[in-house]
């Protein structure tokens, strides 16, 4: 089940299925579809963290996979919810304990951000059950890492360790166990307390410029968005915070 609480602006989703180490089964991912819906309307969420109680998802419930023809696998797929939470305004983050694989992997690659554990372990290892990823997999991950150690992870099926995910750039950061959602916490409290308009545009120019099939276009698209924000009364309350030598209490508007 997917269990949800808010707080100041900062909600954390977590999956709650111990029993399973978090796999990913078809009502699970149902539950979180409703969830994000309503997030995406919410006028007070600011940053949303995405975990698990122990292991943040060891890949999905392969029961309810083994018999599936192509139909039914389209059914079962992940990709509409998890391209929900890509597309979600506010930052995310993803707190990494325990089991990453698979579907879980690949929640983790729709977040902003993403804080391992030392002991936590990453893959896409569907080709050894003779699928590939199917849920954005193929396709975030070399954009975050290249496409020489993305085709290494996905066509070997492959584990790593935590400390090899920041090296190659797949985690923003690695702590201890029982530091994961103090880390997470105070990330996103910081970005709770910055102007929630600022970084809302500054993630949609990110991810527009990625995109855009030249620089140019993607500096042109920065521009609107930037000249944009000078209608905000963040704007004006940042800047003047700043003459002021206080600090900026944001509103979002």
């Amino acid at each position: 089940m997917i269990q949800y609480k808010e707080h100041e602006g900062v909600g954390v989703m977590q999956i709650d299925r111990p029993e399973a180490l978090n796999a990913l089964s078809r009502e699970i991912v149902d539950e979180m579809d409703a969830l994000l819906d309503k997030l995406a309307e919410s006028k007070t969420l600011r940053v949303l963290i995405v975990g698990g109680t122990e292991h943040f998802a060891a890949g999905a419930d392969i029961k309810g996979m083994v018999d599936c023809d192509p139909q039914g696998a389209r059914a079962f797929g992940f990709s509409p919810t998890y391209n929900k939470l890509a597309a979600l305004a506010v930052p995310t983050i993803a707190a990494m304990g325990g089991y990453a694989l698979g579907g879980g992997l690949e929640l983790a690659l729709c977040c902003d951000l993403r804080i391992a554990t030392d002991s936590a372990k990453l893959g896409l290892p569907e080709t050894n059950l003779g699928i590939m990823p199917g849920a954005g997999g193929n396709v975030r991950l070399p954009r975050l890492v290249g496409e020489a150690k993305a085709l290494e992870l996905i066509l070997f099926g492959k584990q790593i360790g935590a400390q090899e995910a920041l090296d190659m750039g797949l985690v923003n950061t690695v702590v201890p166990q029982a530091e994961l959602m103090e880390t997470a916490m105070k990330w996103a409290e910081k970005l709770a307390k910055r102007a929630p308009v600022a970084l809302r545009t500054a993630k949609r120019t990110v991810k527009k410029a990625l995109s855009c099939p030249t620089a140019e276009e993607g500096i042109d698209f920065e521009t609107e968005e930037w000249c944009g924000l000078f209608t905000t009364a963040d704007q004006k309350e940042g800047m003047r915070a700043f003459i002021e030598k206080r600090k900026p209490a944001f509103t979002g508007k």
